[in-house]
C-alpha cells in the first residue's frame, strides 16, 4: 500500500479531479486508505465536498495548495476526499457527526478527523482559513492540535468510537409513533403558516433556501383545506412571486440559484445544482396551472428551457451542477458591470431592460450588478414608455441580446457527472411541466433521458447512483430508487408503456426487500451496502425531499393504482414511524407531510383505456383541464392490462374510464360528458 502519493488522478468525479494535483497525498474512501490509516494508526482526515463548492475552492487555494501545509497533513493523517454527490452516504453521517460535536448545522466543505480504526469523529468543522481570523482557529493550528489529542488519549479511542455509535443510533431512532389520525395533517399543514417570512416569502430568514417541498405542501394543503385555503396560497403567491423576482432566479439565462445569502431573495449563491431547478420547475408549472398565474407558468418554461440548454448532456442525461465561480471571483458570469447593458443594448430594449432592473440604480453585489426586477413587467413598460406588445417585444429582443452578450463570458465549470437521484428528479419535472403546460417536447426529453439511465445505470433490478462519460458505478441509494419510481409514475401519466410500470413495481419491490426496517420506515443504504459508521435513516428533507417521504408517496400511488394493500400497509408504516416529526416540525419533514395528505386525501385517478393515440390525447386533455388534482393514466389497447386486473375491471370495447378515489371506484363510464361530469362531482 503506497499512501504517498495523491491517488485522485484515477477517479471519475470532476471534484476530486480538481484535487488530483494537490501536494497533498489526497486518497479516495476505499479499502486501500482505510487499512493504511489502521496499520499506520494515523487519524484519518476527511475532507467532504463537491465540485461546485465557493468555499471548497477558497480552502484548497489557501490550504490545500499549499506545500508547508500539504506536508504537515501528509506526515500527521491519512487524507481521503470525498464528493458529497458521490458518497451521500457519508456526507449524511458525518454531517450528522458534526452536528453532534459542535452543535451547529454543518455545510461544505466538511472537515472530519476520524479514529483510524473505527472511523468515528474526534474533531469536525468546515472551512478553516490558512490565517488567523477572528473566532476561526487556523488550519494548521486544527491539525496539529488535534492529532496531539488523539495521541494523548490513544488508550480511550475504541471506547470512544463505541460512545459515538451508541450516540448516532440513539439520535436515528425516532420515537415510537401512533398511527397519525385524520386531522393531523390539517393541522401540520397549516403550522407551516407559523414559519412563513410574512414580508418576502419563504421560510426562515438567510441563508435563506427554497424549500421546494414545503412551497409543494402548502399548493396542497389549499386544496384540501379549504377553511384555510386563503391563507396558504397567500403565503404561496408570496413566496412564488418574491423567488422569480429577485436575484435567486436568473433573469437572462432561467433557472434558480442554490439559495439567498439575504432574506428578501436578492442576492444569490451563485452554484446551480440541477436538483433545486428539478423540484422549483414543476411547482412553479403545477401552481401556475392550478391559480392561473402566467408569470409563474413563464418562469416553469424558462427554468426547463435552461435545463435543456445548460445541463444536459450529449447521451440524454442530465449534468450535476455549475460552479459558483468563474474569471476568478463568485458569480462572475452572471454579474454586469456599471453601463455594461447600454452598451449591448439600444432604444426601447435598453428603456425596458434599464426600467425592468433597476440599473440606474447602484450596484448591489461587489460594485456590479446582479438583475433582480426592481418593477412589475406592466410597471417597467410604462416607466420605459412603452405598452401592449411594443414591450413585450422589446424585452424578448433585449434579454436574446443579454443572453449573447453573456455567453461570450468565461463560462463556470460544469460537473458533468450523471447522478440517477437527480436525473430522476429532473425527468420527472420535465414530464410533469410537459404534461401540466402542454409541451410535449418537455416530455420528449424527459424519456430519452430515462432511456439513458436504463441502459447505463440499471444492472438488472438494482441500480448505479452516479456515472461520467457513460461509465456507471457505486451502489445506488434509497432515494435513487425512490425519486426513478417517481419519475416512472409521472410518465405513466402523459404516455402508458407498460414496461415503465413493470420497472416501477421492480423498484419498489427492490426497496421494500433493501432497505426496509421492520420497524417502520426506510434505512438511506441498503442491507449489503458497505459498513460504515452509521447505518443512517432519513425523515427529514434537506436540500432535497426525504428519501422516506418520496417512499410513502411511491407506494400509496401504485398501491392505489394496482389495488395492492401490500404497498399501502408499507406506507402507512412510514408514516407512523415518523409522525412525531411531521408534527414538531413540518417544513422540515415536507415530504413526509404531503405523503400523509395524500394518504389521508387520495387523489381522483382516472385510468382511461382506449386506442393507443386517441386514448393519450384525451388523457392529456383531461391533464390540462384538472391539473395536478386528478391523476390520468392512459392505457391504450396494446398496454397491458395489470392495472385493470388488480382492480378486478373488464375492458370493455371502445374508449372507457373508471373514476377512482382511494380504494373506492364508480362504475366504467364511455361518455366523454359523463366523464367530465363525474370527475367534477367528485372533486366536490
Amino acid at each position: 500500500m503506497n499512501t504517498a502519493v495523491n491517488r485522485l488522478a484515477s477517479q471519475s468525479s470532476p471534484y476530486l479531479l480538481q484535487h488530483a494535483d494537490n501536494p497533498v497525498h489526497w486518497q479516495p474512501w476505499d479499502a486501500e486508505a482505510l487499512a493504511e490509516a489502521a496499520r499506520s494508526d494515523r487519524p484519518i482526515l476527511l475532507s467532504i465536498g463537491y465540485s461546485a463548492c465557493h468555499w471548497c475552492h477558497v480552502m484548497a487555494h489557501e490550504s490545500f495548495e499549499d506545500e508547508k501545509i500539504a506536508e504537515l497533513m501528509n506526515r500527521l493523517y491519512v487524507n481521503i476526499k470525498v464528493d458529497r454527490e458521490e458518497r451521500p452516504d457519508l456526507d449524511r453521517i458525518y454531517q450528522v457527526c458534526h452536528q453532534l460535536l459542535t452543535r451547529r448545522a454543518g455545510g461544505w466543505p466538511l472537515t472530519v478527523i476520524l479514529t483510524p480504526r473505527g472511523h468515528a469523529p474526534i474533531f469536525a468543522g468546515t472551512y478553516f482559513p490558512r490565517e488567523p481570523r477572528p473566532g476561526m482557529p487556523t488550519f494548521r493550528r486544527v491539525l496539529t492540535e488535534v492529532e496531539s489529542h488523539y495521541r494523548a488519549n490513544r488508550q480511550a479511542m475504541d471506547e470512544h468510537d463505541e460512545a459515538m455509535r451508541y450516540n448516532l443510533q440513539r439520535i436515528a431512532v425516532p420515537a415510537p409513533g401512533a398511527r397519525p389520525d385524520d386531522d393531523a395533517a390539517d393541522h401540520a399543514a397549516t403550522a407551516m403558516l407559523e414559519y412563513v417570512d410574512p414580508r418576502h416569502g419563504g421560510f426562515g430568514g438567510a441563508p435563506k433556501f427554497p424549500h421546494a417541498s414545503a412551497l409543494s405542501c402548502l399548493l396542497d394543503a389549499a386544496y384540501h383545506y379549504p377553511a384555510d385555503a386563503g391563507d396558504l396560497r397567500a403565503a404561496l403567491t408570496l413566496s412564488l412571486d418574491n423567488m422569480i423576482s429577485g436575484g435567486l432566479f436568473d433573469q437572462v439565462g432561467g433557472g434558480f440559484f442554490r439559495y439567498s445569502v439575504d432574506d428578501a431573495w436578492q442576492i444569490p449563491h451563485f452554484e446551480k445544482m440541477l436538483y433545486d431547478n428539478a423540484l422549483l420547475m414543476p411547482l412553479y408549472a403545477a401552481a401556475g396551472r392550478e391559480l392561473d398565474n402566467g408569470d409563474w407558468r413563464a418562469a416553469a418554461v424558462d427554468t426547463a428551457t435552461w435545463a435543456l440548454r445548460e445541463m444536459q448532456l450529449a447521451h440524454g442525461g442530465f449534468c450535476s451542477s455549475l460552479d459558483a465561480d468563474s474569471d476568478g471571483g463568485e458569480g462572475r458570469f452572471y454579474l454586469w458591470a456599471r453601463g455594461e447593458i447600454d452598451t449591448v443594448l439600444d432604444g426601447n430594449e435598453a428603456a425596458v431592460a434599464r426600467a425592468l432592473f433597476g440599473t440606474d440604480r447602484p450596484p448591489n453585489f461587489e460594485d456590479r450588478h446582479h438583475l433582480c426586477r426592481a418593477r412589475r413587467f406592466d410597471a417597467a413598460a410604462r416607466h420605459a414608455g412603452l405598452s401592449g406588445p411594443d414591450a413585450d417585444d422589446a424585452w424578448h429582443r433585449a434579454r436574446v441580446r443579454l443572453l449573447a452578450h453573456r455567453d461570450e463570458r468565461p463560462r463556470p465549470d460544469r460537473d458533468e457527472k450523471c447522478l440517477t437521484a437527480w436525473n430522476a428528479m429532473m425527468i420527472r419535472a420535465l414530464a410533469r411541466t410537459g404534461r401540466l403546460l402542454g409541451r410535449a417536447d418537455f416530455v420528449d426529453v424527459a424519456e430519452r433521458a430515462l432511456a439513458y439511465l436504463s441502459t447505463h445505470h440499471a444492472d438488472g433490478d438494482r441500480l448505479h447512483a452516479v456515472s461520467r462519460d457513460g461509465r456507471a458505478h457505486l451502489s445506488a441509494y434509497l432515494d435513487d430508487y425512490v425519486y426513478l419510481a417517481d419519475a416512472l409514475l409521472e410518465l405513466l401519466q402523459y404516455r402508458w408503456r407498460p414496461e415503465d410500470l413493470d420497472w416501477c413495481v421492480r423498484l419498489v419491490e427492490q426497496v421494500l426487500d433493501r432497505f426496509e426496517d421492520p420497524a417502520g420506515g426506510f434505512y438511506f443504504t441498503a442491507n449489503d451496502h458497505e459498513a460504515l459508521l452509521h447505518r443512517p435513516k432519513i425523515a427529514a428533507d434537506d436540500s432535497t425531499p426525504s428519501g422516506n417521504g418520496i417512499a410513502a408517496q411511491v407506494l400509496l400511488e401504485v398501491g392505489h393504482l394496482l389495488g395492492e394493500t401490500r404497498y399501502l400497509d408499507a406506507a402507512e408504516s412510514v408514516l407512523t414511524a415518523f409522525s412525531g416529526e411531521i408534527t414538531a416540525n413540518p417544513v422540515g419533514h415536507a415530504a413526509l407531510l404531503e405523503a400523509l395528505i395524500q394518504s389521508r386525501h387520495p387523489p381522483t385517478r382516472v385510468v382511461l383505456r382506449g386506442e393507443d393515440s386517441p386514448c393519450a390525447e384525451r388523457a392529456a386533455r383531461l391533464a390540462l383541464r384538472y391539473g395536478r388534482r386528478v391523476r390520468v393514466y392512459p392505457l391504450g389497447s396494446t398496454a397491458a392490462d395489470v392495472v385493470l386486473a388488480g382492480r378486478g375491471f373488464t375492458a370493455p370495447r371502445g374508449v372507457v374510464a373508471w373514476v377512482c378515489t382511494g380504494s373506492r371506484c364508480l362504475a366504467p363510464i364511455t361518455e366523454l360528458p359523463s366523464l367530465l361530469d363525474t370527475i367534477d362531482e367528485t372533486l366536490q
